[in-house]
């Protein structure tokens, strides 16, 4: 049995939630995000003793939130002792000091702990990025990945104007090399529309905070002296520029807008499965909530032993069951054998081919990657109202990613739930992601 100390969170919250019993008390989480917004989580604790149990797991809500929401303050109203081990848990020298000095980044705030009494307690606040699904008008929109930038020039919903272009963001460390990058796309496809632009949507890698970049793989080498004053108000600078509305979105979450379009249905969590695990969310009103969506620091697995991650040092985050290193890591603890000097993408395509071929160790591993995806989707509604979860990237593909997910879908029905997992139809994957941000 592949990874058998394998624990996901949504069995283990579970069981810690029934260990209760009468001995119980209410737990109240508000995280502070943006300019105000709160998100709400509201659980139960060991109303006595059991201090250690009671910090592990709201710790574990605690990781899961900031990865999921974002923000720099949490509101507790609760056990005291609880958020005394939290201040100590997430500070400069504590076990979370990165998920710490990641937040700080973002935000430019260090994070806080504050306790609050229930009366006191925040109220939900979101201020969601409302897709116009308006497509009258001339529009631009801007996909800019790590290898190429696509942009799209529609009249009235109707493509008048695409072009792709190979470009080396992470290579260059002078951030005019972005901007002219970027402004060339624009100007020509504003040049398509005859010079008039009525708006500009913007689809990103990287993490956007009220239209601004604030981390992001593609600036990369940019010195961070400059990244301040150039690459965060980059598309702020464009809606100056162009004298027209500019909105930038996650390219995770303009991925689940697509598919939320295409199927006319929200509450949609899209997830991709590839180098690491990359994710996007849309609301019951095609919203996008302006949340962090990195799910690949969010735990799913509760084993104390579960493989650690490189960046943050924690154990059991997503990305090492729902990426590509899963497949490798499991690969390697049912004995398939591949040459170390290839890499990863290759490695994963070594067994792919073989799940391909019918061999039973790689289908084996996508049976179990089905399970950690089934169990983590449970997980995750705990957080994000779900419908349906779309199911993205190169490690879905083939007779693999077939296998993965009837085991998800096995996990989800055993489990008594009405989520569906759809994967990307001919209709959202001829939208783009260039033309879906003109829909922003």
């Amino acid at each position: 049995m592949l990874d058998k100390d394998y624990k996901p969170m949504f069995l283990w919250q579970k069981e810690f939630l029934s260990s209760l019993g009468t001995n119980k008390e209410s737990y109240l989480l508000a995280l502070e995000r943006g300019e105000g917004e709160i998100k709400v989580y509201k659980t139960h604790i060991f109303q006595s003793g059991h201090e250690e149990e009671n910090l592990i797991y709201i710790e574990r809500i605690v990781k899961f939130m900031l990865w999921a929401y974002g923000g720099y303050r949490f509101y507790l109203s609760g056990n005291r002792k609880v958020s005394e081990g939290l201040k100590r848990i997430y500070s400069k020298e504590g076990d979370r000091s990165f998920d710490y000095e990641f937040m700080r980044k973002v935000y430019g705030k260090s994070l806080q702990f504050i306790d609050v009494e229930e009366k006191d307690f925040p109220e939900e606040k979101e201020i969601p990025l409302k897709a116009s699904m308006e497509k009258r008008g001339y529009k631009i929109g801007f996909d800019a990945g790590g290898s190429d930038r696509k942009v799209t020039a529609t009249i009235d919903g109707e493509v008048i104007f695409d072009s792709e272009d190979i470009w080396f963001p992470k290579l260059n460390s002078d951030p005019e090399y972005h901007i002219k990058g970027i402004k060339d796309s624009i100007d020509r496809a504003k040049e398509a529309l005859g010079g008039r632009v009525d708006a500009i949507g913007v689809s990103t890698a990287g993490i956007v905070v009220n239209n601004e970049i604030r981390v992001a793989s593609l600036f990369l080498k940019v010195p961070q002296e400059v990244y301040s004053e150039k690459i965060v108000p980059i598309y702020k600078n464009l809606a100056k520029d162009y004298s027209c509305p500019v909105k930038v979105a996650n390219d995770g979450d303009v991925a689940a807008l697509a598919g939320a379009f295409s199927l006319g249905q929200g509450r949609m969590l899209g997830i991709a499965m590839g180098t690491s695990e990359a994710a996007g969310y849309v609301d019951e009103n095609f919203n996008i909530k302006g949340y962090l969506n990195e799910l690949a620091f969010a735990p799913v697995d509760a084993n104390i032993n579960a493989p650690e991650d490189e960046w943050s040092g924690d154990k059991g985050v997503g990305s090492a069951y729902h990426s590509q290193d899963a497949v490798i890591r499991l690969a390697k603890e049912i004995n398939i054998e591949m040459d170390e000097s290839l890499s990863l993408a290759e490695k994963l395509k070594v067994v792919q081919k073989m799940a391909n071929s019918g061999d039973n160790r790689a289908i084996q591993i996508f049976e179990k990657l089905g399970e950690y995806f089934g169990y983590s989707i449970l997980w995750y509604k705990q957080f994000y109202p779900l419908k349906k979860v779309l199911l993205l990237g190169r490690v879905a593909s083939g007779t693999g990613g077939d296998t993965l997910l009837l085991k998800a879908k096995e996990i989800l029905k055993n489990q008594g739930s009405d989520i569906e997992i759809i994967i990307p139809d001919e209709k959202s994957r001829r939208l783009g992601q260039s033309y879906t941000a003109t829909l922003l």
